[in-house]
């Protein structure tokens, strides 16, 4: 099978397009597979680390504000499906794989418009701008969402097969977990909290002020927190003002390396609703507070919390209204109230999807195989 495949801009688009290549290639030794990206984004680094080559085309989205980038952009959306024609009949692909983002436009429309076969990947709740203007054209739509599919009109292209992870977190525990961790012994209840790999200013305010409140004054609590790069130095300033640095049961790290241990260690998770976290707390069954990213396209973050909220599987608190009792009170209900933690983890699991990758391979295949039966029936006829 020869695959290309698009998605581009944040992780949350590439690491899906990395986990169904590295599907590809486990059940086809033999799969020649490549990704396009833009010369300056972060597709490159990953894509390369994961081993696979790169095409090169360049495109960005538009900005929402009146600004002469726009001009170049519209120059992109002319020009890009041209280049993407002109690579797709070089690599004469079976199959061609969007994941989201702009960058996943060119290469699928013009591939549409060749008559490849074309699938394209949603993972957030509300469907972005690429994949609202490839709806017409695709072949399938895989959503993470069931809910998504009310946000589209080709109801008949859809299928709900959640989130493909490159490692999914894994709920089998080999030896102690307290122990690997390093987790003080009489420790009843672990938090972790994290607000993105850069940090998050707000998020690390209100989780400092927990601690003081909460974790400092419970040593049968164990709280670990990820401040992010850009906001760690801050961060270890405030918590030595508020004497949490000399605290036993409480860890700041700038980032959490062993991240899936303390994900399957954790009784209450506080983070932001990426689509990617939401699928590992998912499969995990973790007790959640979501703090959607208020920074992000399309509020989506916002949306995604809303979903899980909705359906009793998450609590939501936004950061407009976020407040040390919303927080502490949150916290104190999952970690005391035993009724309100069952529920949260099992609705959670609703959400979950263990054979995502498996069922996109299965429908990639038929895509491709369907293709082959319809070009067999024209030469016949």
């Amino acid at each position: 099978m020869k695959v290309l495949l698009a998605g581009g801009g944040t992780g949350g688009h590439i690491n899906p397009a990395i986990a169904i290549a590295n599907t590809i290639r486990d059940h086809d030794k033999n799969a020649e597979i490549a990704f396009i990206a833009t010369k300056k984004g972060l597709e490159n680094k990953l894509v390369s680390n994961a081993g696979y080559p790169i095409y090169h085309i360049e495109m960005r989205g538009l900005r929402r504000s009146l600004s002469p980038a726009n001009l170049k952009t519209a120059y992109y959306y002319f020009t890009a499906p041209h280049k993407a024609k002109r690579l797709l009949l070089e690599f004469e692909p079976d199959i061609v794989i969007g994941t989201g983002g702009y960058l996943c436009w060119p290469l699928l429309h013009a591939a549409a418009r060749l008559g490849i076969p074309t699938a394209v990947h949603e993972s957030n709740a509300i469907p972005g701008k690429a994949v609202k203007m490839l709806e017409k054209e695709v072949d399938r739509i895989y959503t993470n969402f069931p809910s998504t599919a009310d946000c589209l009109k080709e109801k008949e292209k859809i299928l709900c097969v959640g989130n493909p992870l490159i490692s999914p977190p894994s709920t089998e525990t080999k030896g102690d977990l307290k122990a690997q961790l390093g987790i003080p012994a009489g420790t009843r209840q672990i938090i972790l909290s994290f607000g993105g790999s850069l940090g998050a200013e707000r998020i690390n305010e209100e989780i400092l002020g927990l601690m003081r409140s909460l974790s400092a004054k419970h040593p049968e609590i164990f709280h670990i927190h990820a401040t992010g790069k850009i906001e760690h130095e801050a961060a270890m300033t405030k918590a030595a003002e508020y004497g949490l640095d000399t605290c036993p049961n409480i860890r700041l790290l700038e980032y959490i390396y062993d991240m899936p241990l303390w994900e399957r260690a954790a009784d209450a998770v506080i983070c932001r609703a990426g689509a990617m976290t939401i699928s590992e707390m998912a499969l995990l069954g973790r007790a959640c507070i979501l703090i959607p990213s208020p920074n992000v396209v399309n509020n989506h973050q916002y949306e995604n919390a809303k979903r899980l909220a909705d359906a009793g599987a998450a609590i939501l608190l936004e950061e407009k209204y976020l407040t040390p009792n919303a927080l502490y009170d949150s916290v104190c209900d999952i970690l005391y109230n035993k009724e309100t933690a069952r529920r949260l983890s099992k609705a959670i699991q609703s959400f979950a999807h263990p054979n995502s990758k498996e069922e996109i391979y299965a429908d990639l295949r038929m895509l491709v195989s369907r293709d082959v039966l319809t070009l067999l029936r024209k030469k016949e006829n």
